[in-house]
């Protein structure tokens, strides 16, 4: 393989039986080794990889965002301040809203105007609760301006008609004196929002509709022919792409319709089982669970690469950018909870497996423009749980926030030399690693160690860059499940990492268990 590309090069090393998962050590160490090739740079990371899902379901909005304006939880407009300002320091560049499923059964002009006027629906997709439609576009738009988050906006294709779509976004972009645009001020926004990013429709193959390809593709031409540009705002246009590994439907979306879009989406869930009836729990796992769903989160790279192949074939000029906007880690519930309401916790296994997709987005950087993890807060593998006016950060947080130095950093390519890690007769890399340099020349390696019973020793060879200093942080936990809770909410949290020493043009590291590490180089 040409050295500008990354490639996991795996040595055949035999790793130890996996040790109890209520005493993991480490064992020692094991030569890994890295060459970076600063003087290979190859195209950005664009920051879009870095986003996030906030959908109408269990208590992501309501309780997890928004309190509203009477709450004697302290907030700004309704929206709640603690979580605002998490936000803020995590670096948000996009935020995708209102769904996932619940886009295609929402109608925008339900959560415009007095909120006390507001009709109430039932959420048939979530729970079957009541949504009293109180968190509608200006809220949302609110949100995005107290984050700095840019917004991508899903439209309503199952059940929504092209008007409505037009409509909105004239609402939300449109200057002129029009009856949209004069309706947006009448409720209390004079100026149009800038709104760059628009999907037409969600999961169209499934609870967008069940539609076939073909149709969808049509669809779609017809909808997003009136996702207008107003005002000088510019949408970027997202049309509903596949599910998981359905390469047909990237084949018929491209041929028929790619002209036609600016990104094609695709989702690809975690289930660490590998069943969707019994996904297993997000804490009570054994070495075999966690091995199995690191391995399944690897299978991201297949699925990028092959539908990358597919619009490659449609778009070499790469204009179209394959958005993958929901993934992450799928669970079991918390025992008592809403099964409606995907409420699950979050431990250091999210957190690697956050790591190990950040990778293979970076190493895909010339056509994944966009990432959204499923989801911001009380949902899925979530950035913050909230207890009512309790909050906490969990481990996944903690790495989209240290690996924000990432965002819109130059690509370098590395090879990497590492151990396997083998549970039983399965295999994955040990070791993952991805390097990018910022507009200030500054450096920045990430690397994560999946083996939660062995620390590894990793040299780091770089061609064409040269550093005199050297710091880190580093995130792990004493056990492989360990997590945050309200009773301890800083059991798994970053600190700073001496383990790493400059020798010339090499970095030695000692890269420990079951962590995710990123090295700033100056």
């Amino acid at each position: 393989m040409p050295l500008a590309l990354v490639c996991l090069c795996l040595l055949s090393v035999t790793v130890a039986q996996a040790q109890s998962t209520d005493a993991p050590k480490d064992t020692g160490s094991s030569d890994v080794t890295v060459t970076l090739h600063a003087d290979q740079p190859l195209g950005k990371v664009n920051p879009n990889i870095y986003g996030h899902f906030a959908e109408h379901l269990g208590r992501c909005i309501y309780e997890g965002i928004w309190v509203g304006e009477d709450s004697s939880i302290p907030n700004t407009r309704g929206i709640r301040n603690d979580v605002t300002a998490a936000l803020r320091e995590m670096n948000i560049p996009v935020l995708r809203w209102p769904g996932g499923c619940f886009a295609d059964e929402y109608h925008w002009m339900d959560g415009i105007g007095p909120r006390d006027k507001r009709p109430a629906l039932i959420n048939t997709h979530w729970g079957g609760v009541v949504e009293n439609n109180h968190f509608g576009t200006h809220e949302f738009l609110d949100l995005c301006e107290q984050i700095g988050a840019e917004p991508y906006v899903c439209g309503n294709v199952g059940s929504g008609s092209v008007q409505e779509m037009m409509n909105w976004v004239e609402y939300m972009t449109s200057d002129a004196d029009s009856p949209m645009a004069n309706l947006r001020r009448a409720n209390g926004r004079d100026k149009p929002w800038k709104v760059p990013y628009f999907g037409v429709g969600n999961e169209s193959w499934g609870c967008g509709g069940n539609m076939r390809p073909e149709y969808y593709a049509d669809l779609y031409r017809r909808y997003s022919t009136f996702v207008k540009n107003y005002s000088g705002n510019r949408i970027f246009k997202i049309a509903g792409g596949a599910n998981v590994a359905d390469y047909n439907w990237t084949e018929v979306l491209m041929s028929r319709a790619g002209r036609l879009m600016h990104g094609l989406s695709l989702h690809h869930y975690t289930i660490p089982t590998g069943n969707w009836g019994r996904k297993g729990s997000a804490t009570e796992f054994d070495e075999a669970i966690y091995h199995k769903t690191l391995s399944r989160t690897l299978f991201m790279d297949e699925l990028v690469t092959k539908h990358s192949e597919i619009m490659d074939r449609h778009d070499p000029n790469k204009r179209v950018g394959m958005v993958i906007d929901e993934w992450g880690i799928w669970t079991d519930v918390e025992p008592g909870t809403n099964p409606g309401f995907l409420y699950q916790q979050n431990s250091i296994r999210d957190a690697i497996i956050a790591g190990l997709n950040f990778h293979i987005f970076h190493k895909h950087a010339d056509r994944v423009s966009m990432a959204n993890i499923a989801q911001t807060i009380n949902v899925l593998q979530a950035m913050i749980l909230t207890d009512k006016e309790k909050m906490l950060l969990t481990p996944t947080y903690h790495v989209f926030e240290m690996f924000s130095v990432h965002q819109g950093g130059t690509f370098l390519p590395l090879q990497i030399e590492t151990p396997d890690y083998t549970v039983g007769d399965s295999s994955i890399p040990a070791v993952s690693a991805s390097a990018t340099r910022d507009a200030d020349g500054e450096i920045h390696l990430s690397l994560v160690n999946t083996n939660p019973n062995q620390a590894l020793r990793v040299t780091c060879s770089m061609n064409g860059a040269e550093a005199k200093n050297i710091s880190g942080r580093v995130l792990t936990a004493p056990k492989f499940n360990s997590y945050n809770s309200f009773d301890a909410p800083e059991t798994v949290k970053p600190t700073d990492f001496d383990g790493a020493s400059l020798r010339g043009n090499q970095i030695e590291i000692n890269l420990p268990s079951k962590a995710v590490v990123v090295l700033s180089l100056r």
